[in-house]
């Protein structure tokens, strides 16, 4: 049984390190040691990987700029940050290892818990609530930044009772747009990891299989969710109401 919360394998002083804490230094690992990999082995003529990862930040930039003409350059590392995180974060749980490594906790007269050590950092609220308030506060600190402080505080207060109210119902959209991002991610990652503890117990060899091809496309439609709709939500929080020109610097 997956469970809600993630357990807590150690503690550091009054710190209680998690299985998705875990998970989350490994995610970072993986991201930092291919970064460091890829600068020191760049070649003019690529390899497959380097071709691979080019072609991938050059749609997302080149999305970027469509989506939002003289801001992409500034959205670009927001979008490609998130997109890299969430991917690998929710592939991780396919690393073999990764959630059935660990160990028992007696929890009851005749019961014991399975702890693993590692677990997905996206199958827990608590990550995925984490990264949808630093994209909604991102996506705000950006559209100051861009339009500046009137025209930001403009879309959410006014003297007109009519844009005072859409502005209300702004507002609402906000809390609601952390809300949707968190329990979609969230969601989708935990549901997988529940279905493939299941298939995983019942069928041991070749039945897995095709639950793990579809963990694998599940991954990358989130990471793509996420990542595209916190650029949308950039572009159209940066654009004023009154035409104005836009902080390009």
């Amino acid at each position: 049984m997956v469970s809600f919360v993630s357990e807590t394998i150690l503690r550091v002083g009054p710190f209680n390190i998690t299985n998705t804490v875990l998970n989350t230094i490994l995610v970072d690992a993986i991201i930092v040691i291919g970064a460091v990999h890829l600068s020191k082995g760049l070649k003019k003529v690529p390899s497959l990987f380097q071709a691979l990862i080019e072609t991938i930040i050059e749609t997302f930039y080149n999305l970027s700029e469509s989506v939002a003409p003289n801001r992409g350059k500034k959205i670009f590392p927001y979008v490609m940050s998130f997109f890299l995180f969430i991917l690998i974060a929710n592939w991780s749980g396919l690393i073999p290892g990764v959630a059935s490594i660990g160990f028992f906790e007696h929890s009851g007269p005749h019961e014991n818990k399975f702890i693993p050590l590692l677990r997905p950092a996206t199958s827990e609220l608590n990550t995925t609530l984490a990264l949808a308030i630093i994209s909604s506060f991102a996506t705000h600190m950006f559209a100051i930044n861009t339009i500046g402080i009137k025209h930001y505080i403009g879309r959410y207060l006014s003297l007109s009772p009519i844009n005072l109210f859409i502005g209300i119902l702004e507002i609402i959209s906000e809390i609601t747009k952390v809300v949707s991002l968190s329990f979609r991610l969230f969601g989708n990652i935990f549901a997988g990891e529940v279905v493939l503890l299941t298939v995983s117990s019942i069928f041991a060899f070749l039945f897995p299989v095709p639950f793990l091809m579809l963990e694998v496309i599940v991954g990358i439609v989130q990471a793509l969710v996420f990542s595209l709709l916190t650029m949308a939500f950039m572009a159209i929080l940066s654009t004023p109401h009154e035409p104005k020109e836009v902080n390009t610097i």
